[in-house]
């Protein structure tokens, strides 16, 4: 009663405070709305930003919002590559100094765990970001060694004692290099953001040694190679933040089972990037290498990449069942090539070849490969094989036979949908395999090649690093790692004498 009588006072002034109170409240409507769209926008940035790289990294560069346009055209080429990253050396501007860099013993490992300590309490924005320290080692273990692989890699004549060309075989075990190039290429010109390169060591999360042991291993000899392994060893494990961690969060490359093997043993803790677990202690000693700790890499293909235009003109034309061309005879796992080629020689339908090198070899087998279903990817002298990347590549479905295979990018990968997995005991039965693979459905084969459309860029691997490539997937599979590490390491600053050396969750039998 009392606001209508209030009302009835003064009815001009009633209609004025209507409208004006819908005045107000239309611009309020309009200010909170304003601000909501503001929020939301910053948002989605928040999101896109590198604390949240790992959805970022997953779109293509040319969707991607983060794609960088001064960054080069990718360079899928290791001797291109490294061409250019040798001519532009002198142009790159050197890093700061680094406080611990060159000083070793118990005071500086002292100094840089204080350092550590302190940004990890004072710092947690970016921690899905991995941060990495690359040591700046003398030109003899990194610039010296890929010119020598540059200078001599027409030498193809230049043989191992089975007969594969030393440079093919650099190339591809080249990990190396394509993770180191990334590392020190100019932040403008870098497309991942799930890495950073950092300069100081207090900053790192990992510290990465580029030193090649692949190309050391292939071009010197047999002495200089172990004296070079020797100072490599000796230069690394005096530097504060190995010896602070005892190489735990140190990435060391021995991507072919021949390298480094003479001083492996002293750097057992640190983070292998290997080709492959191998548990015949061939290669590997037992303690050395596990899951736990070490990271499995796709060897670099040794054919071209069958892109979607190409998969389109071959898939009508892919006539043959199974083909195989390499080495048909090898040692220890691969032992079941000769078991395999005995069985499906002269088989209707597979086509089973002995390898040739050079430019026609090459050509051979990719032209197989492409013609082709199925490819036969069996154990090599470890249980991988190149064949499987080449395959994969080639869009020509591979059937893997090695029962202590273990894969790259597991997890990130499901392989059930790009290959097939025979045991060996079964492989060698007469008839079962090429049967087996009759039996195989068109629609399911549809599926599987769809798929190694997809997921054939997982594999590649280029200067400047892509998103979604094989240096992007190393980098997801080592941050997973990165609380176990972590865990360790602390464990290992509260040791004391007469405490159980080892971590029941590292490597067992370790020596």
């Amino acid at each position: 009663m009392a606001g209508r009588g209030f009302a009835s006072l003064n009815p001009n002034k009633s209609f004025f405070f209507s409208r004006h109170s819908i005045f107000i409240a239309t611009v309020c409507f309009l200010v909170l709305a304003s601000i909501f769209f503001f929020l939301s926008s910053s948002g989605c940035r928040a999101y896109d930003s590198p604390t949240h790289t790992r959805l970022a990294s997953t779109i293509p560069p040319s969707e991607n919002p983060n794609h960088n346009p001064n960054s080069p055209q990718p360079e899928y080429s290791f001797v291109a590559s490294l061409e250019k990253l040798l001519t532009s050396e002198s142009s790159w501007a050197s890093p700061p100094p680094d406080t611990f860099s060159g000083n070793s013993g118990e005071a500086s490992e002292r100094v840089l765990d204080d350092a550590i300590w302190r940004r990890k309490t004072d710092a947690w924005a970016g921690l899905s970001v991995v941060k990495v320290y690359v040591y700046e080692m003398p030109a003899k273990f990194t610039y010296d060694l890929l010119r020598l692989f540059r200078n001599t890699y027409k030498a193809t004549t230049n043989l191992t004692s089975n007969g594969s060309p030393v440079h093919r075989l650099i190339e591809q075990h080249s990990v190396d290099y394509w993770l180191w190039a990334d590392l020190i290429a100019p932040q403008s010109e870098r497309l991942l953001e799930n890495v950073i390169r950092v300069h100081h060591q207090q900053e790192a999360d990992l510290f990465y040694i580029p030193f090649f042991t692949t190309i050391s291993y292939f071009l010197l000899e047999k002495q200089q190679c172990k004296a070079l392994y020797r100072e490599a060893l000796k230069w690394v494990t005096d530097q504060p933040a190995w010896q602070r961690s005892e190489g735990r969060n140190h990435i060391l490359p021995v991507h072919h089972p021949w390298s480094f093997k003479s001083v492996r043993r002293y750097m057992k803790k640190a983070i292998w990037l290997l080709p492959d677990m191998d548990s015949t202690g061939n290669w590997y000693k037992p303690g050395q290498v596990c899951l736990e700790k070490d990271l499995i890499l796709p060897y670099v293909p040794n054919v071209d990449l069958c892109d979607t235009q190409c998969l389109r003109d071959t898939h009508s034309h892919r006539s043959t069942l199974l083909f195989f061309r390499g080495r048909l005879k090898r040692n220890a796992g691969g032992k079941i090539r000769s078991k395999l080629v005995e069985i499906l020689l002269d088989t209707e339908g597979v086509i089973i070849e002995e390898g040739t090198f050079g430019i026609a070899g090459k050509e051979a087998a990719q032209n197989g490969m492409r013609k082709s279903l199925f490819c036969l990817s069996p154990a090599g002298d470890t249980p991988s094989s190149a064949r499987l990347f080449d395959a994969i590549v080639s869009g020509c479905i591979p059937v893997i036979v090695s029962d202590e295979l273990e894969l790259p990018f597991e997890g990130l990968i499901k392989y059930r949908k790009i290959a097939l997995f025979v045991s060996s005991s079964d492989a060698v039965q007469p008839g079962w395999l090429v049967q087996f693979l009759k039996s195989i459905d068109s629609k399911r084969i549809k599926e599987m090649q769809e798929n190694l459309e997809k997921h054939s860029r997982h594999f590649l691997y280029s200067n400047p690093a892509q998103p979604l490539e094989a240096v992007d997937f190393t980098w997801r599979k080592i941050a997973d790692k990165l609380p176990n590490i972590k865990l360790h390491i602390e464990r290992l600053q509260r040791m004391v004498n007469g405490s159980r050396n080892l971590c029941i969750c590292e490597c067992e039998q370790a020596r």
